[in-house]
């Protein structure tokens, strides 16, 4: 088991979302539709994160998370815990519409101000945020209780927050996105604090966000709203070390990639990678690597996208970079040789003891096309396997 001393500099690491069960998926979507209870709903994610933790102890992971079972996203991790935004009332039928069947190994655009949840769609807000709830504390409780090693959670940074709210229709609640930004770390930091009086020792900020300052698209958008994406850079920086400040003892992580879509192709009927944005780390590498004080930097480098390793060496020699060389986006084994040679390229710019490794990213959403669970598990043995020979 893990000690908290020991988690900045563990050598394997996961993203945090896990395949879901065919039951899991079933319960989720008869509660949306108002055919489950809340309680059958809570006891089949109960059931299936025991399950689930069960299987990543035996599979040599050192440290655990609950699946994100109990969300249909990712970025749940925020607005399922606050009240404010400007949303439809049945925000679920949203997942049940989305068509999900776009063209493999392309670009996946993305109708941004369509009538959806909050962050996952750009919405105002039409009253102050106000924390109703702490979602990755209840998270954390039951998987802490059911686990033999550190269980992980994730929560969503201020980045993604920030670039989904739709701030130009909310002057009349928060005067401007420096407004709107420090009073979202103010809501996330008591969620933080809750989760370290609960005895969690590792969270992991999503902030997918952060390539969107390389990406030519993404920019564009920024400049049309109005929005200085030097500035918005910066702010989320500041918003990011803000928020992990003054927690002794905790582990923080940051996971930047450049989105998870995927589909399944329609010929060869296999999983097939999609993207939000492309660009290298390059342009931001120094900015962000060098700024940000999370011990860990959890980085996309699972196609050429992410550019080369040569980035890498202006990380400081008190973090670790986990390296996320193994695809979620595709169930195609990668090859433990290749893995092994990619990792001895990455050492050539930051040291070994400096890395680790993951997958890219999470294994998708309640809605997203995934690869069986049996193709994950296989995933995980060869970074495992990996990790062993590489690191000893």
């Amino acid at each position: 088991m893990a000690s908290a001393t020991e988690l900045p500099r563990i050598r394997i690491d996961h993203i945090g979302s896990l395949v879901r069960p065919a039951i899991l998926k079933d319960v989720f979507a008869r509660f949306d539709r108002g055919q489950a209870s809340r309680q059958q709903l809570a006891q089949t994610q109960d059931d299936a994160i025991r399950e689930v933790i069960a299987k990543q102890e035996a599979h040599g992971l050192p440290v655990v998370t609950d699946g994100e079972f109990r969300r249909h996203s990712f970025q749940e991790s925020f607005s399922e815990c606050v009240s404010g935004f400007e949303v439809p009332k049945n925000v679920s039928l949203y997942y049940e519409n989305r068509d999900l069947n776009l063209t493999p190994l392309q670009r996946a655009e993305q109708n941004f101000d369509e009538a959806g949840p909050a962050i996952i769609t750009r919405r105002p807000a039409v009253q102050r945020l106000k924390l109703v709830r702490n979602l990755p504390l209840e998270e954390f409780r039951y998987s802490q209780s059911v686990a033999k090693v550190p269980a992980k959670v994730t929560v969503l940074g201020p980045d993604r927050i920030a670039q989904r709210f739709k701030w130009e229709a909310s002057k009349d609640v928060y005067q401007d996105l420096d407004d709107f930004v420090g009073h979202v770390v103010e809501i996330e930091r008591q969620i933080i604090a809750e989760l370290v009086n609960a005895g969690c020792k590792y969270i992991q900020i999503d902030a997918p966000g952060y390539t969107a300052y390389v990406d030519k698209v993404s920019l564009e958008r920024m400049r049309s709203r109005g929005e200085d994406p030097e500035r918005n850079l910066q702010r989320s920086i500041e918003a990011d070390n803000a928020l992990i400040e003054g927690f002794p003892g905790l582990t923080f992580g940051i996971h930047v990639c450049r989105g998870n879509a995927r589909t399944t192709d329609p010929v060869t009927g296999k999983l097939v990678p999609q993207w939000h944005r492309e660009g290298s780390y390059d342009a931001i590498a120094e900015r962000l690597f060098n700024s940000l004080k999370h011990e860990r930097l959890l980085l996309e480098y699972d196609s050429e996208r992410a550019g080369g390793f040569e980035p890498l060496r202006l990380v400081p020699n008190d973090k670790i970079v986990v390296l996320g060389l193994v695809t979620t986006k595709s169930s195609d084994l990668e090859p433990l040789d290749e893995l092994k040679r990619r990792i001895d390229v990455a050492s050539k710019y930051l040291p070994l003891e400096q890395l680790a490794l993951s997958p890219q990213c999470g294994f998708g959403g309640i809605d997203s096309k995934v690869m069986s669970q049996d193709e994950m598990w296989r995933k995980f043995d060869r970074i495992v396997e990996t990790a062993e020979q590489v690191w000893k």
